[in-house]
């Protein structure tokens, strides 16, 4: 498929899964099985301290440590004869460890998106809405709640640009499902703490691999119009 197009089809499966999940209930069926409103508790309680480590803070330093090794790693075999036709995809898989997170972030600080926990259905305060819907005039939050897309599992998707350091079809395939595994890891667990509806963290996969599709074109019109040079 010519890049151009998977641009437009990712932004179109995008908007399809937003426009799904938001009418559909798929949501709020799923996470009903991770919720006990007898006893008002998750399957996970957010305190306990190994999956806590396991999915959240063990996760998140792991991909920080990731992220650290690739930079100097590049830093320092730039100009190696071995590490050039790397480069291209080292800036890719650069840019996305910022820009995902980033603008995963940005959209959480505004579209005001209640937690699953924070819902009257699950013994919250706050009615069900689609991200497009306002809230009604008798509710009024005291502070943006920031739950939408998934931002703990961002960090995941973005290794989803590791696909363009690779040529073989084997190494790629190994390199989607390594990151499915971890974002969707981490987004599961957030799942099962109340803090994340399934929609969250499909929504941030598909966004991170919009972003990654962004950037490689953003990088291939740079190298076109001659403002980098990475292959040379």
């Amino acid at each position: 498929m010519a890049p151009a197009k998977h641009v437009w089809l990712t932004a179109a499966v995008l908007v399809a899964a937003v426009v799904f999940f938001g009418i559909s209930g798929v949501d709020v069926w799923v996470q009903k099985h991770f919720y006990n409103p007898s006893l008002n508790q998750w399957l996970v309680d957010s305190n306990d301290p190994l999956p806590k480590l396991l999915f959240y803070d063990g996760l998140k330093r792991l991909l920080i440590v990731i992220g650290i090794f690739l930079l100097f790693g590049s830093i320092i075999a730039w100009k190696g004869p071995f590490f050039k036709p790397y480069r291209r995809g080292m800036v890719i898989v650069l840019l996305a460890s910022v820009l995902v997170p980033v603008v995963v972030g940005s959209l959480k600080a505004v579209t005001n998106m209640p937690c699953p926990k924070n819902l009257e259905i699950f013994g919250g305060d706050y009615p069900h809405t689609c991200v497009w819907e306002k809230y009604g005039n008798n509710v009024c939050p005291k502070e943006k709640i920031k739950c939408w897309p998934a931002g703990h599992a961002s960090g995941g998707f973005a290794l989803l640009s590791m696909v363009f350091l690779f040529r073989s079809q084997k190494a790629k395939i190994a390199v989607v499902s390594i990151s499915i595994v971890i974002g969707g890891s981490m987004g599961t667990y957030k799942m099962l703490i109340g803090d994340h509806f399934l929609s969250h963290t499909v929504i941030t996969m598909l966004l991170a691999w919009l972003i990654v599709l962004l950037i490689d074109r953003g990088i291939d019109y740079a190298e076109r119009r001659g403002w980098v040079h990475l292959t040379s």
